[in-house]
């Protein structure tokens, strides 16, 4: 080839290459090829760079197409006794904040000392970092960590007694973050009804909507208790140990239920979303834990048993641990999932918190900053709190909600 020909050729791959660069929609599917820790350096790269993968579409389409992943930020504790009805007139000491945070990470460290929680009232529920906070029933805030900006919901225009409350939140690829906010109010065990009644917070329509809801059978939701949102779906707590399921885009209005594996009183349950999607039930009692995963076998919804444990045998394989924090003489109890991960579960003794592995019964310490002895555990609900990794959008901020 002559001189002529190479100059023309190298300058025709120049221009493809310019045109290829020019192109957000090129652009935006060489970036979708990159691993996280490439991707989230190139926002320095240039406003161009920066706009691309800030989008809600490339956002959307970078989570569908990598696992996003979660770091624990604290552990939040929910002291049931001041929640809803006073319990013989029981309040909430001064001394004590209203939403405590056990932080394990610097930045829980700067939340815990900026203030910003003695404003946001007890902790109700949170999803992928932004947490819903309130007093019942007069004020619910929605804060974004990225931004430090809490917003205040409208007050709601139903009054329930007692309730569970749920946030659901979304991130379209082209309407970008919205969000909804639950309240299912819980009637008596001695008044069960096949009808529940809802109250729906959407910031799409920025109103409250009221509903009820069918149930195939007589219920009573457990107040209180944390539930767990999956796509989408709500799981609650019910009493008499079930676990009833809503599907907040459907049109028909209807909740069903599912009876638990196992359940028993005074035993630990808690509910979590496994690596694959799926609910998972956790129970522990004073000696076992198990853990359970509800998946639709030929159509139909059915628990199937994923680990079994003996609290004395998982000791025996950690003696360092064991003789540390002197686990003959306390209690060992399941505490919480991971976020979608099916692995490892955290699980507490007396005041000290673990990371377990499942398979190969690994324990370790779980570092928190934090006043041990300022709560009484058999009263708490100790909740993780994580944030998603990355990439996410300061979302209060961008869309003004």
């Amino acid at each position: 080839m002559s001189v002529s020909g190479r100059a023309k050729t190298n300058l025709g791959m120049m221009s493809s290459v310019h045109e290829v660069l020019n192109s957000d929609d090129a652009m935006c599917e060489i970036l979708l090829l990159l691993p996280p820790e490439t991707t989230y350096k190139l926002i320095l790269v240039s406003k161009r760079w920066l706009q691309i993968i800030s989008s809600p579409f490339f956002r959307h389409t970078y989570l569908t197409k990598w696992k996003p992943t979660f770091h624990l930020i604290g552990f939040f504790v929910c002291n049931t006794m001041y929640l809803g009805k006073k319990i013989e007139g029981v309040r909430r000491p001064r001394s004590e904040s209203s939403l405590p945070l056990l932080s394990t990470s610097t930045l829980g460290d700067e939340i815990e000392s900026s203030g910003i929680l003695q404003k946001l009232g007890y902790y109700i529920d949170s999803s992928n970092g932004v947490l819903l906070c309130g007093r019942h029933p007069k004020a619910y805030y929605l804060w974004d960590p990225k931004t430090r900006k809490h917003h205040q919901i409208p007050r709601p225009r139903v009054h329930f007694d007692e309730l569970c409350m749920s946030l659901i939140t979304e991130d379209c690829p082209l309407k970008g973050f919205s969000y909804k906010v639950i309240r299912a109010e819980c009637v008596s065990y001695s008044v069960q009804s096949t009808k529940v009644r809802v109250e729906t917070y959407s910031s799409i329509n920025t109103t409250w909507s009221y509903s009820e809801l069918t149930c195939p059978e007589p219920i009573s939701l457990s107040p209180w208790n944390p539930g767990r949102v999956i796509q989408g779906v709500v799981y609650w707590h019910v009493t008499g140990g079930k676990v009833a399921i809503y599907d907040s885009n459907d049109e028909e209005k209807r909740i069903n239920v599912m009876k638990l594996p196992k359940t028993y009183d005074y035993d630990e349950h808690v509910l979590g979303e496994s690596a694959d999607g799926f609910l998972q039930y956790g129970w522990s009692n004073k000696s076992v834990m198990e853990i359970w995963k509800l998946e639709k076998v030929s159509n139909v919804l059915q628990w199937t048993i994923q680990f079994k444990m003996s609290f004395k045998v998982m000791w025996r394989m950690n003696p360092v641990e064991s003789k540390r924090f002197n686990t003959r003489t306390k209690e060992t109890q399941l505490l919480a999932f991971l976020n979608q991960k099916s692995d490892s579960v955290f699980i507490r003794c007396d005041s000290q918190i673990f990371l377990c592995d499942t398979q190969t019964l690994k324990v370790e310490e779980v570092q928190y900053q934090g006043r041990k002895s300022s709560f009484v555990w058999d009263f708490c609900k100790v909740v993780p709190y994580f944030q998603l990794s990355w990439p996410s959008s300061p979302l209060l901020e961008e869309k003004n909600i």
